[in-house]
């Protein structure tokens, strides 16, 4: 079970990278490049993962963080309640409602390193952070339908 705020692994994995006289680059890895996902069941499969960048020669380590903001959740609920039936009341909003709990707090990290043309990813995130990006896809998802709003009975 992972925390509710990853700020102290980001300060242990930044210690962990300098201790392995690595620098690190502020930058996310996107999916539009090619990407190897490492999967490690071990909590510290980051450590085995820097060592990884090391031996490829990697000269530094990409690092990315997500806190979550309170200008997050404003904008996930205005589209939750613009999406929803008047009267209705989600399942959805009161997730988005809940999160305001982790306002501030680090929900999601990545790591990278590129070798031959490839970047080698680490992810990690917590469960609320989980539910967020579910949260988001479902907005996203219900703004693609289209409401055909014609009455086809009216005469023309």
């Amino acid at each position: 079970m992972q925390p509710d705020n990853l700020i102290s692994l980001k300060d242990d994995m930044v210690a962990f990278i300098a201790g392995h006289g690595m620098r690190r680059f502020n930058g996310y890895v996107t999916e539009e490049v090619p990407t190897v996902i490492f999967e490690e069941e071990n909590p510290d499969g980051w450590k085995d993962f820097v060592e990884h960048a090391k031996a490829a020669g990697a000269p530094f380590v990409t690092m990315s963080e997500v806190v979550l903001e309170k200008a997050d959740i404003a904008i996930l609920l205005d589209q939750l309640r613009d999406q929803t039936f008047p009267g209705d009341h989600s399942s959805e909003l009161d997730d988005a409602e809940y999160l305001v709990n982790y306002v501030g707090k680090v929900g999601y990290l990545q790591l990278g390193f590129a070798h031959q043309g490839v970047m080698f990813v680490f992810e990690i995130a917590t469960d609320w952070y989980d539910r967020f990006q579910d949260l988001i896809e479902t907005v996203s998802d219900l703004g693609g339908i289209v409401v055909d709003d014609h009455d086809s009975d009216s005469d023309d």
